[in-house]
């Protein structure tokens, strides 16, 4: 006879007293080949120790009143599923985990201070540009490509016509690749 431990939901350990059945009583008799068996599976006694447990409790609670013609081979099988089940899991871990790991090593862009300077002096250009627009051709511009109004949405906004606001979008749009001449070059 075998003792069992088990835990209330108290987790508080119960002795009990139970009889394995024969299939617990061929997975016991054969622990050492089918740790062995699952050693080679996940290279490592720790997990073929958790997986033989984990097979173990598969087996005593398989139904009794089943007869399985190979208990040796059942027992096998069943550990030699959990095992490949275990390394399958590992890799797709491994696989999850490595590819989100891997954005964290990438070095930032170093952007010197001369090409800070540049940036800048091209953004105070391009403001002046849009600074010195005529008011209403200023808005229509801002609310079209800042803030990604449509054209229609602006005219109503604006109270002119679509057809205006595309007009004063085509002259912001102008006045800039004029000034393209003025900003630095990378």
């Amino acid at each position: 006879m075998i003792r069992i431990t088990e835990t209330t939901s108290r987790r508080v350990p119960v002795e009990t007293t139970a009889c394995p059945g024969p299939l617990a009583q061929t997975f016991i008799a054969h622990r050492g080949r089918l740790k062995d068996a699952a050693q080679k599976i996940v290279r490592t006694p720790e997990i073929a120790e958790d997986i033989l447990q984990e097979a173990y409790l598969k087996v005593t609670g398989f139904a009794a009143d089943v007869a399985v013609q190979h208990p040796v081979g059942y027992c096998f099988q069943i550990v030699r599923n959990l095992a490949i089940d275990h390394r399958r899991r590992g890799k797709l871990e491994l696989d999850l985990f490595t590819e989100s790991e891997k954005g964290e090593q990438v070095p930032a862009a170093c952007t010197s201070p001369e090409q800070i300077a540049i940036d800048r002096q091209n953004l105070r250009i391009v403001c002046a540009v849009i600074a010195d627009l005529p008011p209403r051709t200023r808005q229509a511009f801002e609310l079209h490509r800042l803030q990604s109004m449509t054209q229609r949405d602006i005219a109503e906004r604006l109270g002119i016509s679509a057809t205006l606001v595309n007009f004063m979008i085509k002259d912001a749009m102008a006045a800039l690749q004029n000034c393209r001449h003025l900003l630095a070059r990378d």
